[in-house]
C-alpha cells in the first residue's frame, strides 16, 4: 500500500509556521520592537513605508550581536532567553520562543546590521525566504538595525489578504503605542513614508501618556497605586471626561507585557459602574506586577493572552484598587441630566456647570437635527406591514386637511397615547395626535392596534446609513461651506487614519484639507450636518475606526457609511421636537430595511393590544 503521509519540505513548513506569528506588518513591528527592548535599547526608531508592505526598519542602540549570533538568530527556535523548561515559568523578557526572526526571514527579504559596543566592526546578514544571501563584516554603529522588505513576497495569497494602507498602519501604530506605553524610560520615534509622526522622549508614564494622546490628558487622568503581598497595580485611569464609546484607549500590562483580558477589563469597568454612561468605556493604562511563577505567558502565538494562577484574586484587587483611587480623588457618580428640568425646579442645580457638564446638559433646539422627510415610494411596503391584519380605525369623520395626503405618501398617523377621561384615543383632536419621547431615548406612538416603541439613535443610524451609502454609490453629495474654516488638531495616529479616509469623505460632501503634520482645515460639511460640531464629528468618526472589530469588516463604502451614520445620528439623551419625531419615524419606514441598524440592532419594537392585555393579566 502506498504511503499518503509525507513530511513537508522545510520551506513550506516554515511558511506555515510563520503564518502563526506574522499575520500582518504590525506583527513584524511588535516582534522586532520587543527584541530591541530586550536588547536593553534606550533609543528605538521605527521606519515604515507603505504601511509596512514595502519596508519595516527597526534601529536601536541596544547591546548588539556578535557575528555567530547574527547568523544563528535566524534559525528556528534559536533564543538567548531560555535554556530549560523551568525558565518558561520565570520569563521576564518580551520574547522567548525564538520564532520571530525565523518567521520573518521565511516570508520577507531581511537585512541585519549589528555590532557589539566593544567591537570596532559589525556584521551584515542578508536573508531571503530563509536563504542566506550574504554575510560579511561591515562598519556600522553599535546596536542593531534590521530591515524587512517586501513582506509576503513569496506568499502572494497572504499579501493579497492584507487590508488597505490606512487599516494596516493603524495596526502598526496600535502596537507602537502599546510598547511605548510599557517602556516610558525608552525614547521612541516613528517615521511613515519619510514623515515623522511620533518623537517620544524618555520620561515617566504620565509624560508618555501626554506625548501619545495629547496635552489635554494631563488633567483627565488620576494615578493608581495599590500593593499587597505578591501583587502590585500601578498606572493611570481616566476621569469621566476621558471616557469614550469604544475600548480603543484601554491598556493593560502584566509584567510589562500588553495583554488582552475581557475578564480584567470588566473589573475596571465595574469600578466605573455608577460613574459612566453604559455606552462609554473608561481610559486606563494599568500595570500589574506579579511573580512570573504565578502566570503562564506561553498560551498565545502573539503572546497577547496569559493564564493566572488565581485570576479572581487579580480581578478583585484590580477592581477595589481603582475604586479606592476614584474615591480618593472625589470622583462621584455622574448625575442623570435627563431629569435636569425637574432638578432645576427643586433648586438642586445652581446653574453653574463645568465645561464637560455644560456640553452634556445642552438640549437640542427644535428642527436642529436636520431631519427632512423624503419618502421613497419603492419602500412603502415596509411600514405598511405594520398594519397588516389589524382592524381599521372608525375615527374618520373629522380628519385633518392634510391627513389624506399623508396617508397617500406613507406617513404614519399618530394618536395621543394618554386618552383623557371619557374620550377614545382615536377621537382625539389632530393637534393632540403626537408621539412622545421617553427618557430622551425612545419614541412612543400609538398605531392602529397597539404601540410602537422606537429607539431614536438606532432609527436615525439606519436612516443615515442608507442615505450615505446611496451617496457613496452615486457619487453625488451636497456640501455646505463654512463661513469660517475650522482647524482640527489630531494625534499622529488619528491624523494618519483621517488621511486614508479623505477620498471617501470627499464623496460624501466633506471638504477637509491637510494643514501641517497633524492638522486639517475643514471647509465644508455634507448638507444636513451643519448643526453638528465639526471636531466632535471627526473624533467620533475616527473612534469607530479605532475599534478592532470595525477595521477589517465590510466593504470600504459600506463601512464608511456605517461609521458616519453612527457619528452623525441623534444620540440618547437628546431632546426631539414633535416634528423631528414624526420625521424620524417617517424616514425610518421609508428605508429599505427599517428593522435594524447596519450593526444588527433593532430600531423599533411593536406591541399589539393583545400583548399589552396579557401583560396586565399576568400572562
Amino acid at each position: 500500500m502506498n504511503s499518503v503521509i509525507r513530511q513537508m519540505p522545510d520551506t513550506l513548513a516554515n511558511q506555515i509556521a510563520a503564518g502563526e506569528v506574522i499575520q500582518r506588518p504590525a506583527s513584524v513591528v511588535k516582534e522586532l520592537m520587543e527584541n530591541a527592548v530586550d536588547a536593553g535599547a534606550k533609543q528605538i526608531q521605527l521606519v515604515v513605508r507603505e504601511s509596512g508592505k514595502q519596508l519595516i526598519q527597526i534601529i536601536d542602540d541596544g547591546c548588539g550581536m556578535s557575528e555567530p549570533d547574527a547568523r544563528m538568530c535566524f534559525e528556528k527556535h534559536a533564543t538567548s532567553k531560555i535554556r530549560s523548561i523551568e525558565d518558561l515559568f520565570r520569563i521576564q523578557t518580551m520574547g522567548f520562543r525564538g520564532e520571530a526572526l525565523a518567521s520573518v526571514a521565511a516570508i520577507a527579504q531581511v537585512e541585519l546590521r549589528t555590532r557589539l559596543h566593544d567591537h570596532e566592526t559589525g556584521t551584515l546578514v542578508e536573508m531571503e525566504g530563509m536563504k542566506l544571501l550574504r554575510q560579511e563584516q561591515i562598519s556600522t554603529l553599535p546596536g542593531t538595525s534590521i530591515s524587512v522588505k517586501n513582506l509576503f513576497f513569496n506568499v502572494p495569497a497572504r499579501r493579497q489578504f492584507l487590508k488597505s494602507d490606512s487599516v494596516e498602519f493603524r495596526h502598526i501604530t496600535d502596537d507602537f503605542i502599546r510598547i511605548a506605553l510599557a517602556h516610558p524610560d525608552i525614547s521612541f520615534r516613528l517615521f511613515h513614508n519619510n514623515q515623522e509622526l511620533y518623537h517620544l522622549r524618555s520620561g515617566n508614564l504620565k509624560q508618555r501618556i501626554i506625548g501619545l494622546f495629547g496635552d489635554h490628558y494631563a488633567e483627565r487622568i488620576i494615578p493608581i497605586e495599590e500593593q499587597t503581598y505578591g501583587l502590585k497595580i500601578s498606572g493611570f485611569a481616566g476621569k469621566p471626561e476621558a471616557a469614550r464609546k469604544t475600548r480603543g484607549e484601554q491598556f493593560l500590562f502584566v509584567n510589562g507585557r500588553y495583554i488582552r483580558s475581557a475578564y480584567l477589563n470588566h473589573a475596571v469597568s465595574m469600578a466605573y459602574e455608577n460613574i459612566l454612561a453604559k455606552d462609554h468605556f473608561p481610559f486606563f493604562v494599568l500595570f500589574i506586577q506579579i511573580d512570573p511563577a504565578r502566570i503562564d505567558v506561553n498560551v498565545h502565538p502573539q503572546k497577547y493572552e496569559i493564564k493566572f494562577e488565581d485570576e479572581r484574586l487579580v480581578y478583585t484587587f484590580l477592581n477595589k484598587g481603582i475604586m479606592h483611587s476614584l474615591g480618593a480623588f472625589a470622583i462621584a457618580p455622574s448625575i442623570d441630566f435627563s431629569f435636569r428640568d425637574e432638578l432645576d425646579r427643586q433648586g438642586v442645580f445652581n446653574k453653574t456647570f463645568s465645561p464637560a457638564q455644560a456640553e452634556n446638559t445642552q438640549e437640542r433646539m427644535p428642527n436642529s437635527s436636520g431631519f427632512t422627510t423624503h419618502m421613497k415610494p419603492g419602500n412603502l411596503s415596509n411600514w405598511k406591514q405594520m398594519f397588516e391584519g389589524l382592524p381599521e380605525s372608525n375615527a374618520s369623520a373629522d380628519k385633518h386637511p392634510n391627513e389624506a395626503e399623508n396617508q397617500a405618501s406613507g406617513a404614519l398617523q399618530f394618536a395621543h397615547f394618554e386618552s383623557r377621561s371619557g374620550e377614545h384615543p382615536d377621537e382625539l383632536a389632530p393637534s393632540q395626535n403626537i408621539p412622545r419621547q421617553i427618557h430622551r431615548r425612545f419614541i412612543l406612538s400609538q398605531i392602529r392596534s397597539g404601540l410602537l416603541l422606537v429607539d431614536q439613535q438606532a432609527a436615525h443610524e439606519r436612516i443615515l446609513f442608507e442615505k450615505y451609502l446611496d451617496i457613496l454609490e452615486s457619487r453625488k453629495a451636497e456640501s455646505l461651506r463654512r463661513l469660517f474654516p475650522v482647524q482640527i488638531e489630531l494625534p499622529p495616529a488619528d491624523a494618519s487614519a483621517l488621511l486614508g479616509l479623505l477620498p471617501e469623505l470627499c464623496l460624501l460632501g466633506f471638504d477637509i484639507q491637510p494643514f501641517g503634520s497633524n492638522s486639517f482645515i475643514l471647509h465644508a460639511l455634507p448638507a444636513g450636518m451643519d448643526h453638528l460640531q465639526e471636531k466632535a464629528l471627526i473624533d467620533e468618526l475616527l473612534e469607530y475606526y479605532r475599534e478592532p472589530e470595525n477595521r477589517d469588516k465590510l466593504p470600504g463604502r459600506e463601512k464608511m457609511a456605517r461609521a458616519l451614520a453612527r457619528s452623525a445620528s441623534v444620540k440618547t439623551g437628546q431632546a426631539l421636537s414633535e416634528e423631528e419625531m414624526r420625521s424620524l419615524i417617517d424616514e425610518l419606514f421609508a428605508c429599505k430595511n427599517p428593522y435594524t441598524t447596519a450593526a444588527g440592532k433593532k430600531t423599533f419594537i411593536r406591541f399589539s393590544l393583545k400583548e399589552l392585555e396579557n401583560l396586565f393579566a399576568g400572562r
